[in-house]
């Protein structure tokens, strides 16, 4: 067993080793949480300190902090799982780790049916859902839709399907793997709305983020091309094939993709109503637009 006071001189130490590599110190906290069962408060009051906790729980919580120190491993894929909107999810190296700015590609999708009702019960699908966040936080959004969800990727779809079990979910959803709409390449039922957080980051600047981003999550999941636009591209052009007339084309994109993005969409000719949302750091994120309602 080691002793509650030790643990504090763990986490203490462990703490100014994160801040010296420029790593928040809450994500010590955070690990304490999920592998040694901690909650918030002992842990500001400092009540663990009378416990003691099992020695092999603290050297796995050791060696995966080394690993976050050493190697750059996302906390979220040492943890196996983060929060993200009502939902707590599975991730791991086959996924993207979900970001806090796409959980409000769901507000626009709720405030998008507020203003069109009809959509709240029809057919939605998440091309490219990853680890389902997009695809689950639809389906707990919108109780009366069907929702689909599309990746290329098996063991993100695996993890999926976890994370629907997970969030009660698994009734709700339905997973397919492909590229893009070829799961639906023979349906003769259309869409009424389609969400995206397709892979946006133009090849060059792959190797130039950050290390827990550049070696370890997928590149497959944020390798846009040469321009960032290709998946966005191909989703412009090939929406209207399977969307309702009115239907719904919502997808995130990166800094400075927003008027190039709008202007393809309006240039294909499909679409109307074409609008950009910032997300809540008012950093153009989101684009929105209809397919016109006069198409077949």
């Amino acid at each position: 067993m080691i002793s509650g006071e030790d643990l504090w001189r763990w986490q203490q130490q462990a703490k100014q080793a994160a801040i010296a590599r420029a790593i928040p110190p809450t994500e010590v906290d955070w690990l304490l949480q999920e592998k040694l069962g901690l909650d918030r408060l002992s842990l500001r009051l400092g009540t663990y300190r009378g416990q003691h906790y099992p020695q092999g729980d603290w050297l796995t919580l050791e060696q995966l902090w080394q690993r976050r120190l050493q190697e750059r491993v996302p906390v979220q894929y040492l943890a196996a799982q983060t929060p993200w909107r009502h939902l707590r999810l599975r991730v791991g190296p086959g996924v993207l780790i979900p970001r806090p700015e796409t959980e409000q590609i769901i507000d626009i999708a709720l405030a998008q049916v507020a203003a069109h009702p009809a959509l709240g019960g029809g057919r939605w699908v998440d091309l490219g859902t990853g680890s389902g966040a997009i695809a689950l936080g639809l389906a707990q959004a919108l109780p009366q839709a069907t929702i689909e969800a599309v990746d290329c990727s098996g063991a993100a779809l695996e993890i999926a399907r976890h994370n629907a079990t997970l969030n009660d979910c698994a009734q709700r959803v339905r997973f397919h793997q492909g590229q893009w709409w070829e799961p639906f390449s023979a349906d003769l039922e259309k869409f009424a709305a389609m969400v995206s957080n397709p892979p946006y980051i133009p090849s060059g600047m792959v190797d130039q983020l950050a290390p827990e981003v550049r070696d370890h999550e997928p590149r497959l999941a944020l390798d846009g091309g040469e321009d960032g636009l290709a998946a966005l591209r191909h989703l412009v052009t090939t929406a209207p094939d399977y969307l309702q007339p009115g239907g719904l084309w919502l997808v995130e994109l990166m800094a400075g993709q927003a008027p190039a993005v709008a202007a393809m969409v309006r240039d294909q000719g499909g679409y109307e109503s074409v609008a950009i949302y910032p997300d809540l750091a008012g950093i153009e994120r989101f684009v929105l637009a209809y397919t016109k309602s006069g198409q077949d």
